[in-house]
């Protein structure tokens, strides 16, 4: 374990001694970490290591098991749930959709959080929406039923939806899923684009991804769940290393420098 230093720039979120557990397993143990605008953090562990829990908690949709989740210096539980939208974005892993709603109508919810006393969408929050659906683009399926599209549009759709609720920070569990290659080179590269530069301007994303590369492309720091309640966190360039990755992932990883690029690949392990 690593306890993250200060950042000059004023933190988003951050955790203190932070503990999560399920079925009697530790995930997460006293976990010290913040987030600051401009960051763009993957979080990277092996199959039931608490990724998708911890982010869930990040959200306010599960109590910590111990220690203190803050957002903006105040506990989550002090958030009224209006004000907790405006402030941060949720994508969980996969969508359902039992009604057929149309596509602008499932992007124009995400602005419901600015509505207060008024109940119709404003033609600011239409522009909004469709402003969305084009960066990730799928603008043309605005009037489509959302129950027609494949799961690479449908994840698009919300991740369109993510980006109409503007948020300064915004939570993602494996926001790449059912994506192809150009989207999900695309849809990485708008979300570093997000974040900008680092300043108090940009926003923050926190994203769960299986994909080492493809994270490593766009990823400012890793936070590594080793799935017995250690972790590792810190810049991409002290955390996502061989050593650490093996270990976090139960498998020998190998990186290899290509130009400019880092490339993250899996290694035999040796016959017996």
């Amino acid at each position: 374990m690593s306890t993250l230093i200060s950042s000059s720039i004023p933190r988003l979120m951050r955790t203190r001694n932070l503990d999560l557990s399920i079925g009697g397993r530790t995930l997460v143990a006293g976990l010290n970490w913040e987030v600051c605008p401009g960051q763009l953090w993957c979080v990277i562990g092996r199959n039931g290591a608490g990724k998708s829990t911890f982010l869930r908690s990040l959200a306010g949709l599960r109590r910590p098991d111990g220690g203190v989740i803050e957002l903006d210096d105040r506990p989550l539980s002090a958030w009224p749930l209006q004000t907790l939208a405006r402030a941060r974005a949720f994508l969980p892993q996969g969508s359902r959709d039992a009604f057929g709603y149309r596509v602008i109508e499932t992007v124009l919810a995400a602005r419901h959080p600015y509505h207060d006393s008024r109940y119709w969408e404003s033609d600011a929050d239409q522009q909004a929406a469709l402003d969305a659906l084009h960066a990730l683009d799928v603008g043309t399926l605005a009037e489509r039923d959302i129950r027609t599209l494949s799961g690479g549009e449908r994840q698009r759709v919300a991740i369109a939806a993510i980006l109409a609720q503007d948020t300064p920070l915004l939570l993602l569990d494996e926001p790449a899923n059912a994506l192809d290659l150009a989207h999900q080179v695309s849809v990485m590269r708008l979300l570093a684009d997000l974040c900008g530069t680092n300043d108090s301007s940009s926003k923050a994303v926190v994203m769960v991804s299986h994909d080492l590369n493809l994270a490593h492309s766009v990823a400012t720091h890793a936070l590594l769940l080793m799935g017995d309640g250690q972790w590792q966190a810190g810049p991409v360039a002290e955390v996502m290393t061989a050593p650490i990755l093996s270990r976090c992932l139960g498998h020998p990883i190998e990186i290899i420098q290509h130009g400019h690029r880092t490339i993250y690949m899996p290694t035999e392990r040796p016959t017996p």
